[in-house]
């Protein structure tokens, strides 16, 4: 039986009742665990009063959920673009939330220390880091080696640390800007869900703007079903002990 991982990005307390949303669609489906990448500081919001948030996730943990961070504040604030290929990845690609696609590694360890505190904070486990749009820089890798992560991945590898051993396992995911990207999205996710289908591991990757469009819900829940019939569904943190 080979492995099936569904994440949830961007989770924070402003994105909460799109997450909520998500996961209600998925556990319509199949009562199945999670992978949430929480932001601590997400888009730099100002602080609100998330006794209940936390709680929130606590419930998802004790339900055997996964919290995994997802960079610290999910924004590109690194220097300037150098390239034209570079400024489409970090500002068209990914409307500048790369975080860690070009900051250097000192102020990656100091994002990473950070998110990890506001863990420790909480007494919350976390095993994996996923950079926002999966796009790590060097200096991001570098830093990497300094934290006691068991894995991270990118949008085509998961990856096991410290070793950085890499498995091909490119992840499914929607873009909804639009109409026709949505149309593209489900089109592209049905096609490569079977042309992946001997990988070990297939990776379902969800995003909060996703909850808004009932074809997007329809078909991420009608392919959770379909991937559930070869594959069992486990978080990131599981697998790379598994693996």
């Amino acid at each position: 039986m080979h492995a099936l991982c569904v994440s949830i990005h961007d989770v924070s307390p402003h994105t909460w009742p799109s997450c909520q949303r998500l996961l209600q669609a998925i556990g319509a489906v199949a009562k199945i665990p999670v992978t949430l990448l929480v932001v601590p500081a997400y888009h730099r919001f100002p602080d609100i009063d998330t006794a209940h948030y936390d709680r929130l996730l606590e419930q998802r943990l004790a339900c055997g959920d996964e919290l995994a961070l997802h960079g610290y504040n999910h924004l590109d604030d690194g220097p300037a673009p150098g390239s034209l290929r570079e400024r489409f990845t970090r500002h068209v690609y990914t409307l500048g939330e790369g975080e860690f696609a070009a900051i250097d590694a000192d102020d990656a360890r100091q994002r990473l220390e950070k998110g990890l505190a506001w863990f420790r904070r909480r007494g919350w486990p976390v095993d994996g880091f996923v950079a926002p749009a999966w796009l790590l820089g060097d200096g991001a890798w570098q830093a990497l080696g300094d934290f006691p992560f068991k894995y991270t991945t990118t949008l085509k590898h998961f990856y096991l640390l410290p070793e950085r051993q890499a498995l091909l396992s490119p992840s499914l995911v929607y873009a909804a800007r639009n109409a026709w990207s949505r149309q593209a999205s489900r089109a592209l996710n049905s096609v490569m869900s079977r042309a992946i289908a001997a990988l070990p591991l297939v990776r379902l990757g969800l995003h909060p703007n996703d909850a808004n469009y009932p074809s997007l819900v329809a078909h991420y829940q009608k392919l959770i079903g379909y991937l559930l019939t070869t594959r069992k569904a486990m978080t990131k943190s599981a697998f790379a002990n598994q693996w």
